[in-house]
């Protein structure tokens, strides 16, 4: 179907475009001197002024007659479409062509004499010549119409060629038809009551209009409340003569939303009075859902739909200006998740994602509406409660925090449970800056996860000052392997069958050059969370298996040394342990000589890469021992499926198997099932002959404490070695 608006139809809604050529002509010299007019009227400067002339001279564009500006010299300085399809030249006339070369010669005093004239009276002048676009065509008549521009500084020149007004009204018509109905834009227009009085095809059609539907109706019709507010200051400022471009919303037919790019500029009379407006419409909806989209994404978490750190940190950065500003008090609260891990590592991480989005919902209903909820990442969230006149009830709302958190969570797969620990900061008195809130709220939250979990601790200058040194020891670990300050001492583990030293455990220690010799504890969470494990990891192998090499050819090829492998390095680069099967093969040392030592939390972080990374130890001829047996979540099936070759039962069986034959049987029970196994068993932590008595009792194989000796260093281990172990009573 031919959606095109018929000629007649065009003509009787826009008369000020299609007319006589007579009254093109008069229209054209009427919008000229409005323009100026207005803008005289309204106080516009210089530049304005040539803006608006600039924008009155677009009319003349489409004009069905030639239309030229030009200077003293006649020189083109605009010229119209007509106008450059007439002379056969750009209409940006790079050339810089005066208009005069155009006239044939025999005209040139009929031409100079129009122009004079019209330079030195207000009349307009007018002259018939001939033009030529070569001087060596015959070229065609026209008319010529001149006048002095407003300003004094060019001519305005009208052409009109002789073949006839009709025909040139024709052509106007038919362009302004094809551009009007072909445009990729909406043409709207409306009069002095803001009614809709003309609109293009394509204007209708975004709005889901017929054009007949449209023509007559307010403006209002098709905006909601917001936007007739807008239409108020809009329609204001187009009657001062201010042109505008900017996004606006319209209603669709159907009630959806159509925002467009708006290029609105006025329309007056002859005498300079407001008639309406003329705008270019172009849809902007999908690029604005586009955008829209982005800054969802830049802001919000997907998963949970609260805002990310992106966005709590802008909110922050609000609340602590709006608290100072208003001398309030505000609370910042750090939550994280106990225990979160075991829930992903068990369940997957789809069930994860469920818990997080519920733990989100169960953190958000315990606080206001006004406050704000978002998560930093992970199993990390904030919350900062805002416009505090005191603080009384900030532990109710964590201690409600947290028995929500503990509540089941009810999932496909299992029903874990969780908790969390919190951190709380206030501002003022825990700091001013948003980043020293965050931080402390961060330290807050540590000191509540190491004092058991499921609580909420407050920062304190305590608090800051553990956290400072924390951080000293980062930065101290960064320089301590170039300084060479770590050393391994060697706890001695005895054969109970011979009473011999046949093994070693390898210990960390670090000879601080400030703080003295430091033990594990008191670096290597930092070495961990610093990024450091992996190297620390990879200078105790290679000493220890070089102090190996040297204790075998002393002590017999069967001598080993164990050494503590963590989480971390089992994530790690497996390259990393085809580095260690060289360095063994170098030191022609037999890869059984290291026992790998594991703690029974490593086997809860992910199953599956437990043990491959186990297999590929194995595969290297390194042994595995399962480190404090009895303390953690492993069970006897465990030691099977991840390939263990040594048990180490932990203390806490040890400390009463003297006094409570439980203990002792259940002490025996497991040194039994662990030999069905082909496993090979040491006790840990032994300190009483006593104790060493009854191990040997129910087949224990090797025993390690303080019973013989604690972590010693290299050369007091050898000298212990050289001495012999003392005679214990009890054997």
């Amino acid at each position: 179907m031919d959606k095109r608006v018929p000629l007649t139809e065009l003509t009787a809604v826009r008369p000020s475009v299609v007319g006589t050529g007579e009254e093109h002509r008069g229209q054209i010299e009427r919008l000229e001197g409005s323009a100026v007019a207005a803008a005289l009227r309204t106080g516009l400067s210089a530049d304005q002024l040539s803006a608006e002339q600039t924008y009155f001279n677009d009319i003349y564009l489409l004009a069905p007659v030639g239309y030229f500006v030009l200077g003293f010299d006649t020189t083109i300085l605009q010229m119209n479409v007509v106008g450059a399809d007439v002379l056969g030249v750009p209409r940006s006339n790079p050339a810089r062509l005066p208009l005069r070369q155009f006239v044939a010669a025999r005209f040139h005093d009929d031409f100079d004499a129009m122009v004079r004239n019209a330079l030195n009276t207000n009349q307009a002048q007018q002259c018939g010549v001939q033009i030529c676009r070569h001087p060596d065509e015959q070229g065609f008549a026209a008319t010529l119409r001149a006048s002095a521009d407003a300003s004094s500084q060019a001519i305005r020149v009208v052409l009109e060629l002789a073949e006839g007004k009709l025909a040139a009204l024709e052509r106007s018509e038919e362009r302004f038809r094809r551009i009007v109905h072909t445009a990729e834009e909406g043409i709207w227009e409306i009069d002095a009551k803001a009614r809709t009085s003309f609109v293009n095809p394509k204007m209708a059609s975004m709005l889901g209009y017929a054009i007949e539907e449209m023509l007559g109706q307010a403006l209002v019709a098709f905006m909601d409340e917001e936007g007739r507010g807008i239409l108020e200051q809009n329609i204001a400022r187009r009657q001062r003569g201010v042109a505008e471009r900017h996004e606006f919303k319209f209603l669709r037919k159907d009630g959806s939303e159509l925002w467009t790019s708006l290029v609105t500029n006025p329309i007056y009379d002859a005498d300079g009075a407001y008639l309406g407006a003329l705008a270019l419409v172009t849809d902007v909806t999908a690029d604005r859902a586009n955008s829209e989209l982005i800054w969802q994404k830049a802001n919000y978490d997907a998963l949970t739909a609260l805002p990310n750190r992106h966005m709590f940190h802008d909110r922050l950065n609000y609340e602590v200006r709006k608290a100072q500003r208003e001398g309030l008090q505000l609370a910042l609260l750090f939550i994280d998740l106990d225990d979160f891990k075991q829930v992903n590592d068990t369940l997957g991480h789809e069930q994860g994602d469920c818990v997080l989005i519920e733990a989100a919902r169960r953190i958000s209903n315990c606080v206001r509406t006004s406050d704000t909820v978002a998560r930093l990442g992970g199993d990390e969230f904030t919350v900062i409660l805002s416009g505090l006149e005191q603080t009384t009830g900030i532990e109710r709302i964590a201690q409600n925090m947290l028995g929500q958190l503990t509540r089941p969570f009810l999932l496909e797969t299992g029903v874990p449970s969780i908790s969390a620990s919190i951190g709380i900061a206030l501002y003022p008195s825990d700091g001013h800056a948003p980043e020293e809130l965050l931080r402390n709220a961060d330290q807050a939250m540590y000191a509540a996860k190491s004092g058991g979990s499921n609580r909420y601790s407050y920062f304190t200058a305590e608090l800051q000052q553990a956290a400072q040194q924390r951080l000293q020891t980062t930065l101290d670990l960064r320089g301590a392997l170039v300084a060479q300050q770590f050393e391994l001492h060697y706890q001695p583990i005895v054969n109970l069958a011979t009473g011999k030293i046949e093994r070693a455990e390898a210990l960390l220690r670090w000879r601080h050059p400030e703080r003295g010799l430091l033990a594990p504890a008191e670096f290597l969470s930092q070495a961990e969370s610093g990024g450091m494990m992996l190297e620390v990891g990879d200078w105790v192998f290679r000493h220890a298996a070089r102090q190996a090499q040297q204790w075998q050819q002393a002590y017999g090829s069967e001598f080993q040394i164990s050494v503590n492998f963590s989480a971390a390095q089992l994530r790690g680069d497996p390259a990393l342990y085809s580095g260690w099967c060289d360095y063994v093969q170098q030191l022609k040392l037999s890869p059984h000589s290291i026992v790998i030592e594991i703690k029974e939390s490593v086997l809860a972080d992910g199953v599956t890469r437990v043990v491959e990374r186990l297999r590929c130890l194995r595969e290297m001829g390194l042994q595995v021992a399962l480190d404090n047996f009895g303390n953690g979540h492993a069970s006897l099936s465990h030691l099977k499926q991840f390939g263990i070759d040594q048990l180490k039962l932990d203390r806490s069986f040890l400390a009463d198997i003297v006094t409570d034959s439980g203990e002792l049987a259940m002490c025996e029970a497991l040194v039994v099932m662990a030999h069905k196994l082909g496993l090979r068993v040491v006790a840990e932590g032994v300190e009483t002959a006593a104790q060493c008595s009854l191990l040997r009792l129910t087949g224990c194989d090797f025993v390690q404490g303080y019973v013989y000796a604690g972590a010693l260093t290299p050369a007091q281990f050898e000298q212990l070695c050289a001495a012999g172990l003392p005679e214990l009573d009890h054997f």
